[in-house]
Formats: structure tokens, sequence, C-alpha cells
């Protein structure tokens, strides 16, 4: 045996081992050692296969500019406190616009320069005279309000997908669509309504100072005061575990927000062994914090999650260190879940569900077993079909094509490659595209021997003429195919997967592998003759 008919029967049977090394977690998974399942995983199943959910969300990007310009709103109130700028009021107007009225024309002079400064984005839309005062408008331009829109979307699908990471969904597909919507698949979801509420919850944390002096029954009438507004306390009876709400009148502009938030754990409480989630701000939060705690002791401060207040404890004294904690009687579900969409951040605005589907996992049982029939019943045709019409070299194409389907689903686990039914298409594909490169080297051996030559030449000539036409083929739609991946979504991905592993795993077996063969029974066993 020639040192290089070794060489490549080493790495034929070195790569097959690997290729079985892999495969093993997928079909013997329960049976296998720790550090084999750490080293390779099993074929992860696409949605369409072992079932799950599949969602469109919709962000509302006009709540995102209204906050943005709310954001803008406070922030002129501190600089213009700051540069001792007398003005009478700073508001929004008309949903999309700022507004600021100052006592005279000096002080309308003051405000430009600072807006110009500090704002260089607003523009300005008009200066008027109102019952003596003089009032500056400006608004967001075309383009930063586009850019706004297009930042929230972005936002929104990296919040979701730090939800869905903490979640535990493995192989997730989180996917921007059109302008803005985003698609979420979540294969092996065994709950859609908690991935719902997960996904969904806007979770805008807000600490609002109470209104104490309002009158309730007029604010449930709707008669409030300016810059205040009624929400609901969440009370929850820990014997029979009833929800109550009990109405609360807070103030709108919040004290400090959420996305001054570091970290956010579950928690239990010793004294009534009741989850909760501890909190805690970042430099910059620790110190707002300080300070409004400092300047509001005896009062009462309301969190607010979404509309909702989880609670309105009296401030005692100063709290320092940046800390504090949110309860109401949860479950340790709801606490758990709390925590993961804290840490994971706010939606930068309310998403709404376009498309809700759930896919059983009956119905994925039931393609995988039509897709494993078809792989079957294409196998078992092409198979047959060489060894009727190439006989013995029948059988060496076969082998090849056997090694070429472990190779293929060798790969997939080692690329951590999701397997949908698309891509158990491109598998099929692949069988045909794999005989198809023996069938083009064993017509040019049959020229070959027609013309008289020997065993030895055929095979040699006959693997010379066909291997530019098989690279030129497979490399074409290998092209193809990757241009299918990084274009397409979900099921045309799969399909592109398994069709791109398939053609590297065919190119190597039906080159390298039937030629090694040819070379083993002509140089080793002597054969003089081959049956084609």
């Amino acid at each position: 045996m020639t040192n290089s008919i070794k060489m490549r029967g080493m790495l034929v049977l070195f790569c097959l081992l690997v290729a079985l090394a892999s495969l093993a977690p997928t079909v013997m998974k329960d049976r296998l050692p720790m550090w084999w399942q750490s080293l390779f995983d099993p074929i992860h199943l696409g949605l369409d296969l072992q079932g799950g959910m599949h969602l469109v969300l919709g962000v509302e990007v006009e709540e995102a500019v209204a906050s943005r310009l709310d954001s803008v709103i406070e922030e002129t109130e501190l600089l213009l406190n700051e540069q001792d700028i007398i003005f009478k009021a700073v508001d929004r107007y008309d949903g999309e616009r700022l507004k600021i009225t100052v006592y005279d024309a000096e002080a309308g002079i003051e405000v430009e320069a600072l807006m110009r400064e500090r704002f260089p984005s607003l523009e300005t839309m008009t200066i008027a005279a109102v019952s003596g005062y003089v009032e500056k408008n400006y608004r967001f331009s075309d383009k930063e309000i586009a850019q706004i829109e297009d930042f929230a979307v972005r936002q929104a699908l990296e919040t979701m997908r730090n939800r869905v990471d903490q979640f535990g969904v493995s192989e997730p597909v989180l996917q921007r669509q059109s302008e803005n919507r985003i698609l979420i698949q979540l294969p092996g979801v065994k709950d859609p309504q908690r991935a719902i509420d997960l996904l969904g919850k806007t979770a805008q944390l807000q600490f609002k100072m109470v209104v104490e002096d309002a009158d309730i029954e007029a604010a449930k009438a709707g008669i409030l005061q300016p810059g205040t507004s009624l929400l609901y306390e969440r009370n929850v009876d820990g014997r029979t575990g009833q929800v109550t709400e009990r109405p609360i009148v807070v103030t709108d502009r919040a004290a400090l927000t959420g996305d001054l938030l570091a970290d956010a754990q579950v928690r239990i409480d010793s004294r009534y062994n009741e989850p909760y989630v501890s909190i805690d701000f970042n430099s910059a939060g620790a110190q707002r914090f300080d300070q409004i705690t400092a300047a509001s002791v005896g009062k009462r401060m309301a969190i607010v999650l979404d509309d909702t207040v989880y609670s309105a404890p009296v401030i005692r004294e100063r709290i320092s260190g940046g800390s504090a904690q949110i309860s109401g009687a949860f479950s340790e579900q709801e606490a758990t879940d709390l925590a993961i969409i804290l840490r994971a951040g706010s939606l930068p605005a309310p998403v709404s569900i376009l498309e809700n589907r759930t896919v059983g996992p009956s119905l994925g049982h039931d393609s995988i077993e039509q897709g494993i029939n078809s792989v079957l019943i294409g196998a078992v045709l092409v198979i047959v079909m060489m060894l009727v019409y190439y006989r013995a070299s029948g059988i060496v194409a076969n082998m090849a094509l056997i090694l070429n389907m472990i190779f293929i689903m060798a790969m997939l686990g080692m690329f951590k490659a999701t397997l949908t039914l698309p891509g158990i298409a491109g598998i099929v594909l692949t069988i045909g595209m794999a005989v198809d490169a023996n069938v083009l080297i064993f017509e040019r051996i049959r020229e070959e021997l027609r013309n008289g030559k020997s065993a030895r030449i055929a095979i040699d000539s006959g693997y010379a003429k066909a291997f530019i036409t098989i690279v030129d083929a497979n490399v074409t739609t290998l092209i193809a195919a990757l241009a299918l991946f990084q274009f397409g979504t979900g099921p045309v991905k799969g399909f592109a997967v398994t069709l791109s592993v398939g053609i590297l795993a065919s190119m190597f077996t039906a080159i390298f592998v039937t030629r090694l063969i040819f070379d083993f029974f002509l140089d080793v066993r002597g054969v003089r003759k081959i049956s084609i």
C-alpha cells in the first residue's frame, strides 16, 4: 500500500470518526458522558419541526418620538434654570412640538441662543406673541424623526434578544422586517402566553411622587390638577391571592426612570417569605435617588411599571447606596419575569402583536416523519439506480453517498445550525447533486475504456476531465446558496444551510473518497478491470 493511499485513508477515517462523534449526542444523548455532550451539540430542530411560536411585532415608533421630545423638554427646563433664564412654561404642544413661553423678547433671544447651542437638530417653527408673552416653538427635523424611529426599532430588537436569551430559548430567530416590524420565532416554547407577556411588556419603570392632597373622587371623574394623572395601586391579598386596585394620583413627570438601572434580582423577604425584586442603580441613578429621597422625607413615592403602581412607600429617611426594592405579593414566576425584563432593559416604545402563530409539537413530529421518509425514499431510489446502471462502480458511488449523508448531518451539529423542513429539502437536493458528480466521472471513465485505455489510465483521465466541470457546477451553486443565506429569512436560510454543507460534503465524497476506493482496489488489490 502506497503512502498516498495510507494518508488519504487515514484522513477519511478521521473525518468519519469525528462525524460519528458529533452525531452521537443527537442519536443517544442520555447515554453519553457530560464531557462528550459539552464538546458536541445535538442537531437543533427548527420551529416547523419541533413546534413553538411565530410572532410578528409592530413597534409604535411615534411613541418613541414623543418620549424623546419629553426628554428634551425635561432637559430644557434644567438648562433654563441653570442659565437663570426666567420662563413661564415649557411643555409639549400639539403632540409634536416643544413650546417655551417667556415674558419678554430679551428672554426669547436668550432661549434661541441656548436652544441653538444645545439642540442644533431642532427646527424653529414659530415665534408668536400671545397675551404679552413670547412663545418659542421647536420641532424635530424629518431626518431626526427618521433616526429616532430607526433607533427605536433597533433598540427594541436588541431588547427582545436580551429577554429571549434570559428566557432560555435555544436557537431563537429575531429579525427586523420592513420599517417597524420584528419577526420572532421561538422553537420549543411550552408556555406561549408567558412568552407573549415577557416580550410584549414595555417595562417603563418610573418613580413618581404621590400627590397627597389630591381629591380621589374628582380624579375618578376626570378632574385632575395640571401635571398629574390617576393610576391604580396593585394590592394582592396574601391569604386568598385576590388582586385589588386602589386609585392613586401621581405627578406626570417621573422623578427617576428605569434606564438608570444597573441590575435587578429576585430576593425572598425573610419576614413574609415572599419574593420581591431588588434593584440597583448605576452611579448616576444612585446619585439622583439619593437627592430625591433627601428632599422628599415624609412623602410617598410610587414605583410605577407600565402605568401600574406596584407600591407607594413613605420615604422615612435619605436612601444612599443606590438600592431599592419592588414588592407587591408577586409569585416567584412573576418576580423572575419582572427581573428579566428590567435587566434586559425597557422597550423604547410600546409594541403590538400583529401576528401570532403557534406550531404544535405533533405537527412538527409529522413534518419530521415526512421529511425523513422523503430523504430515505430519495436515497433508496438513487442507490438502486446507481447499482443497476453502473454495476460494481455503483457500489463505490453509493458508499460515497452514505458518507455524504453522515458528513452533512455531522456538520449541521458542529456548526450549530438549525434543521428546518426546507433544510430537509436541501438535503434531498444534495443527494441528487452528489450522484450527479459521480455520473460525470463515470461517464468520462466509460469513454476512456471504450477508446481502449487501461483501467488505471481511464480512471486517471476520467477524474481529470470531470474535475473542472464538477467544481464549476458546485461552486456556482454554493455562491447561490450563500446569497440565499445572507439575504433570506428563516425557512430560506434553513434551505441554504443544508445546501451549502451538502455541496462541501458531496465534493469531498464524490471526488476524494471515490477516487481513494478505486485506487485501493487497483493498486492494493491488483484489480485490472472495473465494472462500470
